[in-house]
């Protein structure tokens, strides 16, 4: 599909003609009869008998054999009997795959991870050709076709290809990151041999290349630890020569069998044709005030520390040669303070020691030139990689703008350890920053948090496909993402136990992952290909309305964190287990430090304040009279609304089963259908209520009570799906992400009560009636029909000038547009109607960047009708504005 797709999901299924079936694991349909198959290889085709093509056809070979046919492996088609059907694997510039190729007029591309598959007849048998541009290209062909003996899907056979498949990755880079945070928690999938194998030929199948394990992540400050098991990471891992440094209580057995299972996980990665990435988040190791920690680092000090580093990331490079990738957060929460470049020199310097290529990953929280200078001065190559939407996970789009706390305030230091990620450069805490200027030497990637959803099962194929457009922004190579779970026992709460979270056992998974194989499978194949067929998910996800009803569900935390962003920090904000923000005073015990004064409800600001206004804003607007095109907090509950009321009536089609898949995907379904209607009420109540408080007025209040009593309602109807879970659910030891949803009841009451003490006017204005109205009502947008055709690109010092024709009457249009860097703020112009078309320029001195522009139009037909253009599509699933690259 294309970047601005609105085709209706109903539509999408109805042209891909398929036919309704069971939840996946199996089929109502019928397969192709088991017949005797030869998977051919030529040794001599040095692609096809790379390593990590002859797993894949072992896999191959492995899923056809438990289907119930024949399969024989051969050198040469001409070694299979004439009436045996063939898959001949081989490279795209192989002599057998180069004559079928011409026959069929059909070109392979030479993108690395391509692949073709096509019917042919080949020394007078019928064969299905499977060839690449490389060796990851002919796993994911091999996997493929594994993949739909393993789920059949229709009365055609896994082997059968109409039309020639020619497939290559939009995304270059498709990495998974799995963080290693809690001794009791992470311990036993970490140790687990039978395990790895499994989940990574998983990763594989779906087209992630990357496989990200990270260390060090449990922690944000050294502060109050207590598990450290990791946390520095190297002791833990080695012992390196001309250092006594070691983690006190950790014998050397269980040391070197650390070491042995990185090493054995980093190889299962390669053997799949996955690279692996190590990620060392901490590198500070001294234990500050209120830690209490079974595992102390001896030996170091600040003279020997940098230098330890150094040699014993050589030494695990060395010790690990299939480590392609070092990742490293190098701002203050690292415990190494910002401005410490001879540090970071002597570490990089540790990477280019090992003797081989190895990319330096840098999370790009508090990053400089000079930071990014010393990297590239390895000669290794630099990548950046920057957060999506700060630590959650918003819209599938970037944010037009990022919020004003984040905003650079000139002379303006951090304290501590972030003197620049809270200070000059604080802007690059929470997404691209500065980094997308197009004469950069490294590259960049998203780095997708978790804090959004952790523990609730997610997937849309029409989001993720629009990720997937997202993550080449500008040049952008992809995206890591944190899986789900991510956080579980972070900051030394968790405990021995279910990591899923489960108090019904039967819900339970054998292994976690297990639970998201939908959502890798949605994520890993649309960040490949956004175009993939339907049928690749359906085969894991039947029947279609379960798969509705999930889709819907899905876009409702991600369009809360959009619109509405009280803490921007996964270790704060928990939109999944909401700790309830009050409306009317702010609270004694606040979560939410870093939000606009004052720190309530209605102040929030929405993470992408330049589209989403905030309630206090909205509120004014509607008593003025005078709007801003921006999405109200109105619209946004609409929204929310309509989605959740989707969800049900799709899950109600698709009947009750009893299996666990089905149960499970229903309880996560009904506790975010049930999100999405609380919040969708209380942003309701939040507008009332700031109306209320503008103007006195006692019918604003009332109704701003009768939303809020709504949501808490809904929100107390969750108790039965809250049941399926764990008493605690905790991703960190701060008291507003311990418990479940079932604890939050009583700080909503306690609000409550407070909004029913409010002060009121016996005056009711009737434009506060109408704003009243309005709040309580069905807001609809409409727009005026547009043309409008983005200049292909723009020259540098030359003025760029734009056009849009509007239909209708209109009073006026303006431009806004900005530098893609986030660090500065959007400029307008109002625009000028000729000849019957709006023109504006943005001037030849803006033109004079190494930035990408991007912008769009406000269009005004009165003073309280406002829009946006292009604004959001119906699906919601586009790019809300223009980009225009530099020619």
């Amino acid at each position: 599909m294309s970047d601005d797709s609105s085709i209706h999901r109903r539509e999408f299924f109805r042209r891909a003609g398929l036919a309704g079936g069971v939840l996946a694991g199996g089929s109502s349909a019928q397969a192709q009869a088991p017949g005797a198959v030869s998977i051919v290889v030529n040794s001599a085709d040095e692609l096809a008998s790379a390593a990590p093509v002859l797993w894949a056809a072992r896999e191959l070979q492995q899923a056809l054999t438990d289907s119930g046919r024949t399969v024989n492996r051969r050198e040469r088609p001409e070694d299979a009997p004439a009436d045996e059907f063939c898959v001949i694997v081989s490279g795209a510039r192989a002599a057998i795959a180069a004559a079928a190729l011409k026959a069929a007029n059909v070109i392979a591309p030479d993108d690395p991870e391509s692949l073709v598959m096509l019917t042919a007849k080949v020394a007078a048998r019928q064969a299905l050709l499977v060839c690449g541009s490389d060796a990851r290209g002919l796993v994911y062909a091999l996997l493929e076709l594994a993949d739909r003996a393993r789920h059949p899907l229709g009365s055609r056979g896994p082997l059968w290809v109409g039309l020639p498949v020619v497939e290559r990755p939009a995304n270059e880079v498709r990495s998974v990151m799995r963080q290693f945070t809690s001794e009791p928690l992470d311990k036993p999938w970490f140790y687990d041999r039978e395990m790895w194998p499994h989940y990574l030929t998983m990763l594989a199948a779906e087209r992630f290349n990357r496989f990200h394990l990270a260390f060090g992540f449990g922690y944000d400050s050294l502060r109050q630890v207590s598990d450290s098991y990791l946390l520095f990471a190297y002791p833990f891992l080695l012992a390196v020569p001309g250092y006594d440094v070691r983690a006190t209580n950790l014998p050397d057995e269980e040391r070197d069998r650390n070491l042995e299972t990185l090493r054995f996980i980093s190889e299962q990665t390669a053997a799949r044709g996955i690279e692996f990435e190590l990620g060392l988040w901490m590198h500070g190791y001294q234990l500050g005030s209120g830690s209490h920690a079974r595992y102390l680092i001896e030996g170091l000090n600040a003279d020997n520390h940098a230098n330890y580093c150094r040699d014993a990331l050589t030494a695990l490079l060395k010790a690990c040669p299939a480590i392609s990738s070092v990742g490293l957060r190098i701002h203050g929460e690292s415990g190494i303070a910002e401005g410490s470049y001879d540090f970071w020199r002597t570490v990089f310097d540790g990477v280019k020691r090992c003797g081989r290529k190895v990319e330096i990953d840098l999370h790009a929280k508090g990053i400089d030139q000079t930071m990014i200078a010393s990297a590239q001065n390895t000669g290794m190559p630099v990548n950046l990689s920057p957060k999506y939407w700060a630590e959650h996970c918003g819209m599938p789009y970037h944010q037009t703008a990022i919020r004003d706390l984040e905003m650079p305030v000139e002379g303006h230091t951090g304290a501590g350890l972030m003197t620049l990620s809270e200070g000059a450069r604080i802007f690059t805490r929470y997404g691209y920053a500065d980094l997308l200027r197009d004469d950069r030497r490294y590259t960049v990637r998203h780095r997708v948090f978790s804090g959004t959803q952790r523990l609730l099962l997610s997937g849309d194929a029409v989001w993720a496909a629009a990720y997937s457009h997202a993550y080449r922004f500008c040049g952008s190579t992809g995206a890591d993402l944190m899986e789900p779970l991510t956080c579980r026992g972070r900051r030394g709460s968790g405990a021995p136990g279910n990591r899923l979270g489960y108090a019904d056992a039967s819900l339970a998974t054998q292994w976690d992952w297990q639970k998201y194989a939908y959502w890798y499978r949605l994520n890993g194949r649309l960040m490949y290909d956004p175009g993939t067929n339907w049928d690749v998910w359906r085969r894991q996800m039947r029947p279609q309305a379960l798969e509705l009803a999930l889709a819907y569900a899905s876009r409702i935390l991600p369009i809360v964190t959009t619109a509405h962003m009280p803490s921007a920090a996964c270790d704060a904000y928990w939109p999944e287990i909401y700790w309830n923000q009050p409306m009317v005073t702010v609270a004694r015990q606040n979560p939410y430090s870093d939000s606009p004064t004052p720190r309530t409800f209605c102040n929030v600001s929405p993470l992408d304040p330049q589209l989403f206004s905030r309630m206090t804003d909205f509120a004014e607007e509607m008593l003025k009279g005078k709007r801003s095109g921006k999405y109200s907090p109105i619209e946004v509950a609409q929204w929310l609304e309509d989605l959740a009321d989707s969800a049900e009536s799709e899950l109600g089609k698709a009947g009750e089963q009893q299996s666990a898949e089905y149960r499970r995907i229903a309880i996560d379904v009904k506790l975010q259908i049930a999100l999405g209607r609380f919040f969708a009420a209380k942003f309701r109540s939040g507008v009332l209520y700031t109306i209320h408080t503008k103007s006195g007025s006692l019918t604003a209040l009332g109704e701003a009570l009768k939303a809020y009593r709504i949501a808490r309602d809904v929100w107390a109807g969750m108790k039965e799906s809250a049941s399926a879970y764990a008493a605690d659910l905790s991703v960190s030891d701060r008291f507003d992400e311990r418990g479940q949803w079932t604890d939050r009841l009583a700080l909503i009451d306690a609000d409550i009560a407070e909004m029913a003490h409010g002060a009121a006017s016996a005056v009711e204005d009737p434009r506060v009636l109408a704003a009243v109205t309005e709040a309580l009502g069905r807001p609809k947008r409409t727009m005026a029909h547009c043309r409008h055709v983005p200049p292909p690109r723009f020259k540098r010092k030359e003025a760029l000038p734009v056009r849009i024709e509007v239909m209708g009457r209109v009073r006026s249009v303006r431009l806004y547009y900005r530098h893609v860097n986030q660090a500065e703020r959007f400029e307008s112009v109002e625009m000028e109607l000729q000849s019957g078309k709006f023109r504006g320029t943005i001037p030849a001195a803006y033109t004079d960047s190494v930035y990408p522009l991007q912008y769009y139009f406000e269009i005004s037909e009165s003073e309280e009708k406002v829009g946006l253009y292009p604004g959001f599509a119906q699906d919601l699933a586009n790019q809300p504005y223009y980009v225009v690259l530099r020619g």
